[in-house]
């Protein structure tokens, strides 16, 4: 199973658990430690993404110039 068929295994197999008030009302949810981790990085992710929407993009080879010219490549 690849990774990304795997996490989606996991999140659908993951049980989250309601907090609720007197009259029923939820207002909470407890998630999983793993869970609560990887909506963290999705949540931090997104907001990559959206500081760099207006980054214009760059070609593969101006790329692998500037990983070359800081010694990562």
């Amino acid at each position: 199973m690849d990774q990304r068929a795997e996490k989606e295994y996991e999140m659908s197999t993951m049980q989250e658990q309601y907090v609720t008030d007197a009259k029923g009302r939820k207002t909470g949810v407890i998630l999983s430690l793993k869970r609560y981790q990887q909506l963290m990085e999705d949540l931090h992710n997104l907001a990559v993404i959206a500081e760099r929407r207006d980054e214009e993009p760059i070609g593969l080879e101006e790329m692998k110039r500037r990983l070359k010219k800081d010694g990562l490549l």
